[in-house]
C-alpha cells in the first residue's frame, strides 16, 4: 500500500537562499518560455536569481517579510515570500510564490498563498497585492480562481526586455460566508 506524502511548510532561513534561487529560476524557465528571451532563461536567470536572493534573505528588514518554503514529504517543492513595504498604498506585496514545475498542480501553490494570506492578516494588513507577468495564463488563472482581482497594468523590465507587470489585489477583509 503507497502512503500519500504530505505537504508542509517551513520557514526559510538564509541558508536556503540557494535552494529558493533553483526553485525560482526553474519556475521561470519553465513558466515564461515565448515571454522573456530564451538566452536569458538558459543562462543569465540562474545566475540572477542566486544573486537576488543571496543578497534578499540577508537583507535588513527580516522582520517584514515571511519566506516559506514548501515540502512534499520533506522535498522542497515551492516557496513564497511576502513581505510588507515602506509606505505603500496598496497593502502587503505577495512578491514571490512558485512552484517547481513537475509539482504544479499538488497544492502547494494553494497551501504558500493562504499561508502568504495569514501572515499578511497577523501584520493587520487588510490587502494583498502581487504582479504577474501579462502572458502567464496559467498564473492568472490561479489568482483569479482564488479570488484575486486585476487592478491595473504597469511598465516594467525583466530579463532585458520591456514587459507589462498587472498588479492583482485580494481583500482580506472581507467575511468569508460559509457554503451550504
Amino acid at each position: 500500500m503507497q502512503t500519500k506524502r504530505a505537504l508542509s511548510l517551513r520557514p526559510a532561513t538564509t541558508g536556503d537562499a540557494a535552494l529558493i534561487a533553483s526553485i525560482h529560476s526553474a519556475s521561470w524557465q519553465a513558466t515564461y518560455r515565448g515571454l522573456l528571451p530564451d538566452a536569458f532563461l538558459d543562462t543569465d536567470v540562474t545566475r540572477e536569481r542566486a544573486a537576488y536572493w543571496e543578497a534578499r534573505m540577508r537583507a535588513p528588514g527580516g522582520e517584514r517579510r515571511s519566506v516559506l518554503i514548501a515540502e512534499l514529504g520533506g522535498e522542497p517543492v515551492g516557496f513564497v515570500c511576502v513581505e510588507q513595504q515602506p509606505d505603500s498604498l496598496h497593502g502587503v506585496l505577495l512578491d514571490n510564490l512558485h512552484a517547481l514545475p513537475q509539482h504544479q498542480g499538488i497544492g502547494a501553490g494553494k497551501l504558500l498563498m493562504h499561508a502568504a494570506e495569514d501572515w499578511a492578516r497577523a501584520q493587520g494588513a487588510t490587502q494583498l497585492y502581487l504582479y504577474v507577468l501579462e502572458g502567464n495564463t496559467p498564473a492568472i488563472g490561479f489568482y483569479e480562481r482564488h479570488g484575486w482581482q486585476f487592478v491595473g497594468a504597469e511598465p516594467d523590465q525583466m530579463g532585458g526586455v520591456d514587459i507589462t507587470a498587472l498588479r492583482y489585489v485580494l481583500r482580506l477583509d472581507r467575511i468569508e460566508q460559509p457554503a451550504f
